[in-house]
């Protein structure tokens, strides 16, 4: 009888241990689930920075590997087109960037020679340390060469979750881009978290 006993502590035990385990996941799934739902109902905040740099900030789209293969198979794609396994992959960034120029330019003219035959045409430089645009205009023709440049400064972050003043724990993981170019404003921002289960 005592036999019977301890076979039966011993599985009520071992089921308990189990139902903790399933519940601990569990409970991890809706905290992952819901934070997914606060991200994709939230919109990117688009904002300047002290410096006067166009500034993004995103929440976290936390996906694992088999939902990144069914919703998000461009990106999957693109991963193993880089030859980088999925599972070793851990973030996906996605960022557009809109560029506008303004600038007022002086043209000079200048008298090109072809076989005793003179022409004018007209140039035009603008240099500055984000972007370089020259060009020529002859007749009723414009010909131009515009290259930009801009960087990128990604920041991720954990927002802690806060109760009266103290702050404990993770609320949710943010993403904060920051673009150096002052012609150049962030339309677009994205930021998935790739989990570690499940992966292949």
């Amino acid at each position: 009888m005592k036999k019977f006993y301890l076979v039966t502590a011993v599985a009520v035990v071992l089921s308990l241990l189990v139902a903790g385990f399933v519940i601990r996941d569990l409970r991890s799934e809706k905290r992952r689930l819901g934070r997914n739902v606060e991200a994709l109902l939230s919109t990117a905040e688009f904002y300047r920075t002290r410096a006067g740099e166009s500034a993004a900030s995103v929440a976290a789209l936390h996906l694992e590997i088999d939902e990144l293969k069914a919703y998000r198979s461009r990106d999957a794609e693109q991963i193993r087109s880089l030859g980088i396994r999925l599972r070793r992959a851990e973030s996906i960034a996605h960022s557009a960037l809109e560029s506008g120029y303004e600038v007022s330019l002086r043209l000079r003219d200048t008298i090109v020679v072809r076989d005793t035959l003179r022409d004018t045409i007209r140039l035009f430089l603008h240099d500055d340390r984000w972007s370089h645009l020259q060009g020529i205009i002859f007749g009723d023709s414009l010909r131009y060469e515009l290259r930009t440049v801009d960087t990128l400064t990604q920041i991720v972050h954990r927002v802690p979750r806060r109760f009266l003043f103290f702050k404990f724990g993770t609320k949710a993981i943010r993403q904060e881009i920051v673009s150096s170019n002052p012609h150049s404003h962030i339309v677009y921002s994205e930021y998935i978290e790739l989990g570690r289960r499940n992966k292949r």
